[in-house]
């Protein structure tokens, strides 16, 4: 008895550290490099609990919008409901979680009134410098 008290105990810790790790492992802030028609520019992105704060860097005029896409093309999260060079903007806890656990399957896209997607490159780790 006293043996699977000990065993139930050293479970539940082993549990809280591996979560308490797990939480550690969250990428605050992600970028882009964004290239397409002959422009360029860059995003960073701040990561904060359901909040997801942007800083975009172009110089392509006519933007209308700006999203995340998985790899498919579906939209993950909105970068705001119209474009805003920066902003923050609530997104499901999903959302979050699928992007942080894997940046590099994500690209951002700018979307510009000729051409949706005109702006496009794959999230990466860390702050992209402007």
């Amino acid at each position: 008895m006293r043996l699977l008290a000990l065993l139930a105990v050293c479970g539940a810790a082993f549990a809280g550290i591996t979560a308490a790790a797990e939480a550690g492992t969250m990428h605050p802030d992600l970028s882009a490099s964004l290239t397409g028609m002959g422009e360029h520019g860059t995003v960073n992105l701040t990561v904060k609990s359901h909040d997801l704060c942007w800083t975009f860097d172009v110089k392509t005029t006519g933007i209308t919008a700006a999203s995340i896409r998985d790899t498919g093309g579906m939209v993950v999260a909105k970068l705001g409901s119209t474009y805003s060079p920066k902003s923050c903007a609530m997104e499901p806890v999903a959302a979050i979680d699928a992007i942080d656990a894997k940046p590099n399957s994500y690209v951002v896209w700018v979307d510009t009134k000729g051409h949706p997607g005109e702006l496009r490159g794959k999230l990466a780790v860390g702050m992209a410098h402007m």
